[in-house]
């Protein structure tokens, strides 16, 4: 029986996103995994319908459910609430740059269980250094196991608690925004909950593989700030 409902949204990238996929797979525990196409390439749709059903994720293509062009994350999100709460499953988000130890969805599932006003618990991530890197480098000199934050979580590797995923109805997110972290991580707050961040929980990030063009971040940071502000992408 499955223990969780784990989701990926995907934009291309293939390459992170198989290497994401076959590391759920390989959980200790069993999970339900669904990935959500966002309007990727035709290459990219085609090689996830071939290896879905050789490494067992479910698959959606939402081309399919919506004409909004991405990122379609609140739909993501509203979509694998949807089903989450009527599964009474804890929602975890990886992100398609992200991979996942054998038994990281065991511990956060644990860590949930043992944590009964938990609302976000995230996985620390790291890189092949095994330092911490972005997006927790605000972290990177904690030396407690278990950190109870009030500042934000990403998604890279989150578990929603069923608890908040009953108290908040992502139907309720902002329209006009692309991403929901720090909204929900300070949702959870307000509402009462903990948000946590497991330091002894590593997973393997590679910065921005699940959205290519924030590379030029560090190649061409006057393209980057253009469309960040002038085209209003990446809004938070």
């Amino acid at each position: 029986m499955a223990k969780a409902l784990v989701i990926t949204p995907v934009k291309n990238s293939i390459e992170t996103t198989l290497e994401t996929a076959e590391a759920i797979k390989a959980s200790s525990v069993p999970v339900i995994h669904k990935i959500f196409n966002d309007f990727s390439t035709a290459e990219t749709k085609a090689a996830l319908d071939k290896n879905a059903p050789k490494i067992g994720y479910e698959l959606v293509h939402l081309e399919e459910v919506t004409d909004t062009p991405s990122p379609n994350y609140k739909l993501v999100l509203q979509m694998a609430q949807k089903e989450a709460v009527k599964k009474q499953l804890p929602l975890l988000v990886i992100e398609s740059d992200v991979t996942v130890q054998k038994d990281t969805i065991e511990k956060m599932l644990q860590f949930l269980q043992d944590h009964q006003n938990a609302g976000l618990i995230g996985a620390i991530t790291v890189g092949y250094d095994q330092k911490v890197n972005f997006p927790y480098l605000k972290f990177k000199d904690v030396t407690e196991t278990v950190i109870d934050t009030k500042r934000s979580l990403s998604f890279c590797c989150t578990l929603f608690s069923p608890e908040l995923l009953t108290a908040y109805d992502f139907m309720q997110l902002d329209q006009s925004k692309d991403w929901y972290d720090t909204f929900i991580s300070k949702k959870a707050i307000e509402l009462g909950y903990s948000n946590y961040v497991l330091m002894d929980t590593p997973v393997l990030h590679k910065p921005h593989g699940s959205r290519p063009w924030k590379q030029l971040k560090y190649k061409n940071p006057l393209k980057y700030y253009f469309l960040k502000f002038w085209k209003g992408m990446d809004k938070i």
